[in-house]
């Protein structure tokens, strides 16, 4: 293992479980906690031809929470958080793990090394495509509170950029300490407006029965189809779960997520959803219409913060898969 990994474990070490889950929010929620800014207004968007009806937009919250429970929640958190490699996840982990049970049968070898290389490279064309998506999103918010900035969009996404990654050097640990408190601001503003909007609709709390999903996909047929396509957005991030168990470790990632980002989620799907209800035309952008007018510019302010932030749990992860793959000895060192 590398110096910098051991500097990283002595620090997880010595630092309390509270104070490693908030750095946890920070670089491994930041992806999986900016989905409520485009799933919705995706999966309505009028070019899928989907109906903006009472049923369909249970039904759709109530897929959408099944597939948080069930990837996120069951899938990584409960199972996958499991198959560790002496503390470190991700896909190389994961292929170090599976190799170690069939050495003497070389064949299945190396279809297991195409698979965990297929894996890799997936996880790779996330992490190139992640940081730029986020930051441009986030910078083009800006264009809400103040047009006059369009013209400077991509100048203003290029420094972004190029300061998130020379930060990087400061190590996965420093970087949560920054991140770690704006992150954890932005799921109690998720938690707090989505709360606000479920008082004025409380029949959108019907998504937790499971059969509306269902009926929405019997009645819908294609268009439901189609429509999973965006509810998968609701989940992206969750890679980022395994990937990223070697920097924090299990206990903090869990109780990150128990503790604030599932309920804050949850809080602002079913808050985007009672806002349908009571006015389908919010479609345009229900996630900035949750806001009251007096918090729309502030709201706007602290989402490019959290979406510039989302890109550092991919970079994070992209890291970690990079060192177990020199370790393994599939990369050259770097």
């Amino acid at each position: 293992m590398s110096s910098t990994s051991n500097k990283l474990k002595s620090t997880v070490k010595n630092e309390s479980l509270g104070v490693l889950s908030l750095a946890a929010l920070g670089v491994v929620y930041g992806d999986i906690g900016t989905s409520p800014l485009y799933v919705m207004k995706t999966v309505f968007d009028p070019a899928h031809g989907l109906v903006i009806s009472d049923n369909n937009i249970i039904g759709i919250i109530s897929l959408i929470f099944w597939a948080i429970m069930m990837v996120v929640t069951v899938k990584y958190i409960t199972l996958i958080l499991r198959a560790d490699n002496h503390g470190e996840g991700g896909i190389m982990a994961l292929l170090s793990l599976a190799s170690s049970s069939i050495l003497n049968r070389h064949h299945l070898h190396r279809i297991l090394f195409m698979i965990g290389a297929f894996g890799a490279a997936l996880f790779y064309g996330d992490g190139v495509i992640t940081p730029a998506i986020s930051v441009l999103s986030a910078v083009e918010g800006l264009e809400v509170a103040t047009p006059l900035l369009q013209p400077y969009v991509l100048p203003i996404t290029l420094i972004v950029l190029i300061s998130l990654f020379l930060i990087q050097q400061r190590g996965t640990g420093g970087i949560g300490a920054m991140f770690g408190p704006i992150t954890l601001i932005w799921f109690i503003t998720l938690g707090f407006f989505g709360l606000m909007n479920i008082a004025a609709a409380p029949e959108i709390l019907q998504a937790f029965n499971p059969l509306f999903a269902v009926s929405f996909c019997l009645d819908n047929g294609l268009l439901a189809f189609i429509a999973f396509g965006a509810v998968v957005l609701a989940v992206t991030g969750g890679e980022a779960l395994y990937a990223d168990m070697g920097h924090f470790g299990i206990k903090p990632i869990r109780l990150a997520w128990y503790g604030c980002v599932l309920p804050a989620l949850i809080l602002n799907y079913l808050g985007q959803g009672a806002l349908l209800l009571t006015d389908p035309s919010a479609i345009s952008n229900p996630f900035f219409l949750l806001f009251p007018s007096w918090a729309l510019y502030p709201a706007v302010a602290l989402t490019t913060a959290a979406t510039v932030i989302a890109s550092q749990a991919v970079i994070s992860g992209v890291f970690s898969v990079t060192r177990q793959a020199i370790q393994l000895g599939f990369l050259p060192r770097m």
